[in-house]
């Protein structure tokens, strides 16, 4: 079996790093709306077994309750890492073989995208890897089996993730996937966002609050 897993943080203090730019209703707003899509887009994937989250933020368990997707909860939520490690435990525990973890804050991800990483799967010990845009974070993480090494998710963490897999003597794959590596953390990818041709809610709900016109 082969389960896409999702960490979701409390959302209330979210994109510290766009502070400088919008309030934080308006992050946590801008965050809620990139949850959305992703769960969407995860929510029409073929090929997958089952799409779990792992979280104690009650907004997002009723979102994910309605696509049906399975909602592994946290007493306390210490990092991401810590996160996607104990969903990834409890879904090896269930016989589930590969988990790819995706974060939930890509507003341009698609079906296909998710979809051409799952093709990746194979029967021998392999870590997939999509890089971030500036080529050192880790955007999305495929591992087989799904405790095969400990995520480090944050600076560098690609690097990281990188020589977990070649200490296991795992198959490591990286692929480029432009619409997964935006995750949006500052302003600069903020501007490189608004910069692309989409007609999503991420997109429509920037452009009213004016955050080209914040930026210049």
């Amino acid at each position: 079996m082969n389960f896409i897993l999702l960490p979701v943080k409390d959302l209330a203090r979210a994109k510290q790093r766009l502070a400088g730019l919008m309030t934080q209703p308006e992050r946590t707003e801008l965050a809620r709306l990139m949850m959305e899509h992703t769960f969407a887009q995860v929510a029409g994937v073929r090929g997958c077994d089952g799409v779990a989250i792992v979280t104690n933020y009650e907004p997002a368990v009723r979102l994910a309750r309605r696509y049906g997707f399975e909602v592994i909860g946290e007493t306390e939520q210490i990092s991401e890492s810590a996160s996607v490690d104990f969903g990834s435990r409890v879904l090896a525990g269930r016989g589930v073989r590969t988990v790819l973890r995706l974060p939930i804050d890509l507003p341009l991800i698609a079906a296909a995208d998710i979809e051409a990483i799952l093709a990746r799967v194979g029967d021998e010990p392999a870590a997939v890897m999509v890089p971030s845009r500036d080529g050192t974070g880790t955007n999305a993480l495929l591992r087989t089996p799904p405790d095969l090494f400990p995520s480090h998710f944050g600076p560098h963490s690609l690097a990281k993730h990188q020589a977990e897999a070649a200490q296991r003597q795992a198959r490591c794959e990286l692929i480029e996937l432009p619409r997964i590596a935006l995750d949006v953390d500052d302003p600069s990818d903020l501007a490189f966002l608004l910069a692309q041709n989409t007609d999503s809610n991420v997109h429509a709900y920037l452009n009213a609050l004016r955050i080209s016109e914040r930026m210049s």
